[in-house]
């Protein structure tokens, strides 16, 4: 089969082809495992963060990934909830121990043996991939393959990131950064909580025109002071100085949400602009959010399905990955990108 492979951590701004297409073994599924067919495959941020080493991958060479869609071609002797034919999804729980503390209370994304898609396990750059029957997810047939891609990690993520802020309709909202996640999350809050204002933060003015294009009610730098304060912001940028922007802005009493696996070190002097008196007084929080749990991939997608929500995307070949990242990391960005097989 034909995939891509990362070999080594690199600098995509040394190497802007990090990715080599090769061809590979088909994967042989285990007992429990379904052999699946991906049609398309989200192209996520989280993916520079394991080519350029802030997450790197357990082992070499990798095959990264992890909002894949596909078919089941086969299915071990143990793997008896797919059958060939279903259209499945994965996304970045690839598995968990399922019996440790968090396990048992539903949280595996805090398993202190998860392993991800892509980065720990083979995943979707890749005309086949091998996953655990308990880690893969029916898709709605709403939903065409390269819709449903960005959901299972763009919109999983989006999805427990807004839950852990507790919004309540008619609080006002933040987004802090708007890529793949952050219009997602979007589309999610006009339908959840109408009265809720959303006030989007980028650096590039078409980032902006999109979330207005959208619905929001504000657009603006991360710079800017927004007209009415923020009871709650998600972060989905990878650097600092956004943060404190939020902060800022936000509100007493307010709850800032970073959606981010990694941070980059170019700008974490930021930090040190930091003022306790405007940023953090005032019972101001801030949480992270950490992977995903099984239920918020399930959740989601029912509800995308319920509103529907179409996620904004561009197609690339597999053969064009190597493009989508490095547009990526240089935010050419309108909505999600995917490869189609």
């Amino acid at each position: 089969m034909k995939a891509l492979i990362l070999e080594e951590m690199v600098s995509l701004a040394d190497n802007q082809a990090p990715l080599k297409l090769v061809e590979r073994p088909m994967p042989v599924p285990a007992e429990d495992e379904v052999l699946i067919k991906v049609s398309a495959c989200g192209v996520c941020h989280t993916e520079l963060d394991e080519i350029e080493g802030r997450t790197p991958p357990s082992r070499f060479p990798m095959i990264l990934g992890h909002q894949i869609i596909g078919r089941v071609v086969h299915a071990g002797p143990r793997a008896t909830r797919c059958q060939p034919g279903d259209r499945v999804g994965v996304g970045w729980i690839y598995r968990a121990c399922g019996q440790c503390f968090y396990c048992r209370q539903g949280e595996e994304n805090l398993c202190p043996e998860f392993q991800a898609t892509g980065r720990d396990a083979p995943g979707g750059y890749a005309e086949y991939t091998s996953v655990p029957q308990d880690y893969v997810f029916p898709i709605p047939e709403v939903f065409a393959d390269e819709e449903a891609a960005p959901l299972l990690c763009a919109g999983a993520i989006g999805y427990r990131s807004l839950s852990l802020t507790g919004l309540k309709d008619g609080e006002n909202l933040g987004l802090v950064g708007f890529g793949a996640s952050a219009h997602l999350v979007l589309k999610m809050v006009r339908h959840r909580f109408p009265r809720t204002k959303i006030f989007a933060f980028s650096r590039t003015p078409a980032e902006r025109d999109f979330a207005l294009e959208l619905g929001a009610f504000w657009a603006g730098g991360f710079e800017e002071d927004t007209p009415l304060p923020l009871h709650r912001a998600i972060d989905t940028t990878p650097v600092w100085a956004p943060i404190v922007a939020a902060l800022k802005n936000l509100a007493p009493g307010g709850r800032l949400v970073i959606n981010a696996i990694r941070k980059e070190s170019a700008d974490q002097k930021a930090l040190l602009q930091l003022d306790y008196a405007r940023h953090l007084w005032l019972e101001k929080e801030i949480k992270s959010v950490a992977n995903v749990c099984r239920r918020d991939v399930a959740e989601f997608l029912e509800l995308a399905a319920q509103i529907p929500i179409r996620p904004a995307y561009q197609i690339y070949r597999l053969e064009e990955a190597n493009q989508a990242l490095v547009e990526l990391k240089g935010r050419k960005i309108r909505g999600a990108k995917v490869l189609k097989m």
